[in-house]
C-alpha cells in the first residue's frame, strides 16, 4: 500500500473514533511509524487530510446508496437497508466529528453538508417518489418538503441541545427517528412491510 493510502486510511479510522481536534498529525504519523515531514509531503496541511477523509466518507456513502437501491425489494426495504449501513458506521462513529468540521475545518464541513443537502435530498426524494409508484406510501405525499424534513433529522441526532452527549446511542436515535418517519409515510396496506423487514433484521 502506498504511504499515501496509509496516511489517509489511518487519519480516517482515528478522526472516525476520536473526532478531528483531538486527533494531532504527529500522532497520525505515530501510528504510522512515519516522520511528520512524510504526511505533509502527501497532504499539505490538517486542512488538506481532513478533505480527503470526507472525500472517502462521501465516495463510500454514494457507494452504499446505490447498492441499496439497486438491491432493495421496495422503497421501504431501501430504508431498512439504509438503516443498517447507518447503525453500523455509528458503532464506532465520534459525534464530535461534525463539531470539529464545523468549527474548525469549515470549508470541508460547508462540502460535506452541500453534499448531504443535494445528492442525500436527491436519493431521498426518489424513495419517496418510488414508494408513491409501488403504492407503499401515501399518495399526498410532497416529496421536496418530506426529502428536505428527512435530510434535517438525519442531523438532529447531533444536536447537543437536541440529544446531550452521553445519554443517547446514536443508533437507538436513528432507529427511533427512522421508525417514526416510515409510520408516517406508509399507507396503511402497506404497514405489514415494517414488521416483515424488522423481523429480518432480527434473525440477522
Amino acid at each position: 500500500m502506498e504511504t499515501q493510502e496509509r496516511i489517509l486510511q489511518k487519519a480516517h479510522s482515528l478522526f472516525m473514533t476520536y473526532g478531528i481536534r483531538s486527533v494531532s498529525m504527529d500522532e497520525i504519523a505515530a501510528h504510522l511509524g512515519i516522520s511528520k515531514k512524510t504526511i505533509y509531503q502527501s497532504y499539505a496541511d490538517k486542512d488538506a487530510l481532513v478533505d480527503a477523509v470526507l472525500e472517502v466518507e462521501m465516495k463510500n456513502m454514494e457507494c452504499d446508496c446505490n447498492t441499496h437501491k439497486a438491491s432493495c425489494e421496495n422503497a421501504v426495504h431501501e430504508i431498512f437497508l439504509a438503516m443498517d449501513t447507518v447503525e453500523e458506521m455509528f458503532s464506532s462513529f465520534n459525534p464530535a466529528i461534525l463539531y470539529d468540521l464545523e468549527k474548525y475545518h469549515s470549508k470541508g464541513y460547508k462540502k460535506f453538508m452541500d453534499h448531504h443537502n443535494t445528492y442525500l435530498y436527491s436519493i431521498v426524494k426518489n424513495n419517496l417518489e418510488r414508494g408513491m409508484a409501488e403504492g407503499n406510501y401515501r399518495s399526498d405525499i410532497n416529496t421536496d418538503i418530506i426529502a428536505r424534513y428527512r435530510i434535517g433529522t438525519m442531523f438532529m441526532i447531533f444536536n447537543i441541545n437536541v440529544f446531550p452527549n452521553g445519554k443517547y446511542q446514536l443508533g437507538n436515535l436513528c432507529k427511533e427517528i427512522t421508525d417514526n418517519f416510515l409510520h408516517g409515510l406508509l399507507a396503511p396496506q402497506a404497514l405489514p412491510l415494517i414488521t416483515k423487514y424488522k423481523l429480518q433484521r432480527q434473525k440477522k
